[in-house]
């Protein structure tokens, strides 16, 4: 009996150990500040609301933590969809107005790998602007520092729930930087290939609802003319 409890609490202490050493392992640290943050180039600040109940439409498999946005709203409980998010929502500027809408589509990543401080969703937009034109987005977010930041605190504390400042980075690649993949569309952005950077600014989160006070940002790089029609040599 004594070998058996030695092994549990073996086991015990090495499941802690391994955990700590995940929360605590300050190699897999998100770099807050956007590789875009230095370029000369134009940038298009596109903001949402990251809550479920702010954007036009938002589903989901309707079993997981966050509700489908109406209640209404088509689930997507399909086999080859459940672990896929769906979104449309207004996209406002730095001035908070409206200047498009934005439709995003998000699925868990094979590539997450939480010893490696990743954990990974693969997602698309697709972004109409009025009078401009529209983009494509591609990227891999990670969200290991929002995990680790928020969502497990939040399970830690009496009240089931996160309160304070957070802001990071969720975008991870394919950039060699860590910039989303941005392709033209349409309008003045026909032909553009570009980079792009999302990022979160919370406030509050709830274990029972989710994100409660969380705002994102899309930035997007718009090169110079004479450096977009400049030929490869």
């Amino acid at each position: 009996m004594k070998y058996l409890i030695s092994l549990f609490l073996g086991m015990v202490v090495g499941a802690a150990a391994l955990a700590a050493l995940l929360y605590f392992n300050p190699f897999t640290a998100q770099n807050s500040l956007s590789p875009l943050s230095v370029t000369d180039n134009e940038l298009i600040s596109l903001n949402y609301s990251a809550v479920a109940a702010d954007a036009l439409i938002f589903t989901n498999d309707g079993e997981s933590q966050v509700a489908p946005y109406p209640a209404k709203v088509l689930q997507l409980w399909e086999p080859p969809i459940r672990k896929t998010v769906a979104m449309a929502t207004v996209l406002a500027d730095s001035r908070n107005q409206a200047v498009g809408i934005g439709i995003k589509f998000s699925s868990d990543s094979e590539s997450t790998n939480i010893l490696n401080g990743k954990a990974l969703v693969d997602s698309v937009w697709h972004i109409y602007l009025p009078g401009r034109g529209s983009l494509f987005v591609e990227q891999s977010e990670n969200y290991w520092s929002y995990l680790r930041e928020i969502v497990v605190p939040a399970h830690w504390s009496s009240g089931d729930n996160w309160r304070g400042i957070w802001n990071g980075n969720i975008t991870s690649g394919p950039g060699a930087l860590g910039t989303a993949r941005v392709v033209g569309g349409s309008g003045e952005f026909s032909g553009l290939n570009t980079e792009g950077v999302e990022s979160f600014a919370a406030k509050a989160y709830s274990v029972e609802q989710g994100p409660v006070a969380i705002s994102a940002n899309l930035a997007i790089e718009i090169p110079r003319l004479e450096l977009a029609t400049t030929p490869d040599p």
